[in-house]
């Protein structure tokens, strides 16, 4: 079997499950405006390309359009995230194990994200601050870094590890992980206990796909 050398994570619904959080903070938006709430399972399908598409799928459709107000929306949202992200955010139950054995066998790890990068650095540092990150990278637009699927961010972050990209393995929930290690060229592992689940993971064409962290270790 193809052995890898280095990992590429991408961080919600991966190695954190921050999905209570978001879900809250998009109620709070939704409460200002006096819509309908949006329960556990419909935010799992609106997170994944940025705070501003996930509050964009939240709107009700006849305001999907309107970039004032989703600017105004994603304002609220901004402010409502900041004051409980933190809150219920969890690593997913082995998540901390599988960290520690990569660490133990020299495996060169990476956080790529479409969350805004201030988070996506709190994050990692809150929960996984004792383990050496070759980068961790959340939204980058402003600096001409596209988001994910776009493979720039994956490609950088393979060249800080001094690997080629057949010895690093893309690992996400979602089909934006899944078609950013294939525009990288990297092999790709969905992870089922994420967001999406394993359906979409298949049908993006997932090289491996795993229900556990520590199913990972085999391909290590």
């Amino acid at each position: 079997m193809k052995t890898y050398k280095g990992i590429i994570f991408d961080l919600d619904g991966t190695l954190l499950d921050t999905i209570e959080d978001l879900r809250d903070s998009v109620n709070d938006v939704m409460k200002i405006y006096g819509w309908k709430e949006h329960d556990t399972k419909a935010c799992k399908q609106m997170v994944g390309n940025g705070f501003r598409k996930l509050i964009t799928r939240a709107l009700p459709e006849d305001k999907q359009k309107n970039e004032l107000f989703i600017d105004e929306a994603v304002n609220q949202f901004s402010k409502a995230y900041q004051k409980r992200y933190l809150n219920k955010t969890i690593p997913y139950e082995g998540i901390l194990k599988l960290l520690e054995s990569l660490e133990e066998k020299g495996i060169k790890i990476a956080v790529n994200s479409n969350k805004r990068g201030d988070y996506t650095s709190a994050l990692v540092n809150k929960y996984f601050s004792q383990f050496p990150w070759t980068a961790v990278y959340g939204e980058r637009e402003s600096e001409g870094i596209p988001k994910k699927p776009d493979p720039s961010a994956a490609l950088e972050i393979a060249d800080l590890m001094k690997l080629p990209k057949e010895e690093i393995l893309y690992i996400g929930d979602s089909k934006t992980d899944m078609q950013t290690g294939q525009n990288a060229g990297m092999d790709t592992i969905g992870v089922s206990w994420g967001f999406r689940g394993r359906k979409e993971l298949e049908e993006n064409h997932a090289s491996y796909v795993v229900d556990h962290p520590e199913d990972i270790l085999k391909f290590i």
